[in-house]
């Protein structure tokens, strides 16, 4: 069962309302943070070709590295699964994400069939191709696919904002993390938008970037 697909602002809304309700912190922080994002993205190949891109790398690199991709028209399924090494480290991959981004473009991936698949399903699918982790196949599912339900409890900002809303002694590792999100469903991914937003929030207070 896929369950509520997140499509509009409104959609988002609602999901704050009812954590808000079910949650006091999530009250105390959405009234400091104001309304959230929708940060659907398109689905596809090409949303998860820029996330492999984009691994351990800044922001800016990222950026640059994918205006060279498409210059060189390796953006496209097809051109990535045709692409020799060569190409794509012009481009400016590193061996590892050559081989990652052609695994992907080789997987045999049925995108639009994973608009109808369970979360779970999604994850597996997702994560059975190299150089795709959990975090880059839930953040896939969050904001390309736009499930209301799914959280990435390895990302390190949702854990420190979850040590600083809930008075945490630590931060909490990513199985803690887990257990402490399934009271947040079915909005798990409002509940994730509201934290990095607090996140932002907290360290723009401490003076960090």
């Amino acid at each position: 069962m896929v369950g509520r697909i997140i499509e509009t602002l409104d959609c988002v809304a609602e999901g704050a309302g009812w954590l808000a309700q079910a949650e006091p912190r999530f009250a105390l922080a959405l009234a400091e943070v104001g309304p959230l994002p929708l940060r659907r993205q398109p689905d596809g190949f090409t949303a998860l070709l820029d996330a492999i891109v984009g691994q351990q790398v800044s922001i800016a690199s990222a950026d640059a590295i994918w205006r060279r991709m498409e210059a060189a028209g390796l953006v496209a399924q097809a051109a990535v699964a045709e692409a020799s090494d060569e190409a794509l480290r012009g481009a400016g991959l590193s061996r590892q994400k050559a081989r990652y981004a052609r695994a992907l473009a080789l997987s045999g991936i049925d995108f639009d069939g994973l608009r109808s698949l369970p979360d779970p399903q999604v994850v597996a699918t997702l994560t059975a191709v190299p150089g795709i982790g959990s975090w880059t196949a839930e953040i896939y599912a969050m904001f390309a696919l736009g499930r209301a339900d799914v959280f990435a409890p390895g990302d390190l900002a949702l854990q420190e904002a979850a040590r600083l809303l809930f008075d945490l002694p630590e931060r909490p590792k990513e199985r803690a993390l887990r257990s402490m999100a399934e009271a947040w469903s079915p909005w798990r991914s409002v509940a994730a938008r509201i934290l990095w937003a607090y996140y932002r929030l907290a360290k723009s207070r401490e003076g960090i970037r």
